[in-house]
């Protein structure tokens, strides 16, 4: 079993990495990967706990392990596996990060199709480059409505998009759950807590998403999510739990 002693040092290891957001979650990845099942839960059990405890370098590093679980999934043996035996070891902390659900709510495809379609008359190739290239903040702010997943993932590589615009686009309502993934696929943006804070929040975003947010979020988050009744109740029961446990994820 992975103990606290061992999993401070998988933190360093991964805290002292250079590089991408994208290299740590890989590094991540490969650290749970090596492992059987409930040494996997173990670990993951152990950085939450440090994170929460208000430790740094966890604090740092927990937001790439609970990328890898969904990002990397497929090179990480028995993931499908991982959310039981988290509830055979007791470890719900670690359960919690394996809910899946229908999102509170959800735009229906056709009209968010038929919304595009209405307000941009260009093919899809040319919103694809122009999301991406586009020099000019209000168009880059048009761009940032679209529904199509593939025009938001080339305007979220924009080097001038901001911030305050990635924000907007994760608290848009009603909005499809596929752009709103998007944004927490970004290494680039996934890292702001306003970001993670905007898509946690928004009742459109899936839950099996939702609930790799939640444990990233500071304690003031943490008590407004947990009574917040517009989210799926798995994240606000997530909160709760978090809170229950103690500790605060400092704010980033």
């Amino acid at each position: 079993m992975a103990s606290r002693e061992e999993a401070k040092t998988v933190v360093r290891r991964l805290h002292a990495l250079s590089g991408s957001a994208e290299i740590v979650r890989k590094a991540a990845a490969r650290e749970l990967a090596k492992r059987d099942p409930l040494d996997t839960n173990e670990l993951l059990h152990e950085v939450i706990f440090l994170a929460r405890a208000g430790w740094t370098p966890a604090t740092c590093v927990l937001s790439a392990f609970v990328a890898a679980l969904g990002l990397e999934a497929a090179s990480i043996p028995y993931a499908d596996s991982l959310r039981r035996m988290a509830e055979v070891q007791s470890l719900q902390s670690v359960a919690d990060l394996f809910a899946t659900a229908p999102a509170r709510k959800e735009l229906d495809e056709g009209a968010a199709a038929k919304a595009d379609a209405k307000a941009f008359t260009q093919s899809l190739g040319h919103l694809k480059q122009q999301a991406r290239l586009t020099r000019d903040p209000d168009v880059l702010s048009r761009m940032a409505t679209v529904s199509n997943p593939l025009v938001v993932r080339n305007a979220l590589i924009n080097p001038r998009l901001t911030e305050d615009l990635v924000v907007r686009m994760a608290a848009r309502r009603p909005a499809r759950p596929e752009p709103l993934v998007e944004i927490w696929k970004s290494p680039r943006w996934f890292s702001r807590h306003a970001v993670r804070r905007a898509l946690v929040f928004n009742p459109y975003l899936p839950p099996e998403v939702g609930v790799k947010i939640v444990p990233l979020l500071n304690a003031s988050d943490l008590e407004e999510l947990a009574a917040d009744t517009s989210v799926h109740p798995s994240l606000r029961e997530q909160a709760s739990r978090l809170l229950a446990g103690g500790g605060s994820v400092g704010e980033r």
